[in-house]
């Protein structure tokens, strides 16, 4: 996930939600497609909260 923009990996946490939603993925699948789910929203997470630091930073100085 390293080298990806937020677009990027928004994109693909999208991806995943729509893989998600379809009643036909096995178990198997939908457990892995979660735990990416997951690792994607937290670099998102990650990335805004970077991101409101400096805008934050920089309305201070």
């Amino acid at each position: 996930m390293e080298n990806k923009t937020f677009e990027e990996l928004l994109k693909e946490l999208e991806q995943v939600v729509k893989d998600l939603e379809n009643k036909e993925i096995a178990l198997d699948e939908a457990v892995k497609k979660y735990q990416l789910g997951l690792e994607l929203s937290k670099a998102c997470y990650q990335m805004l909260e970077e991101a409101e630091k400096l805008v934050v930073k920089e309305i201070k100085s």
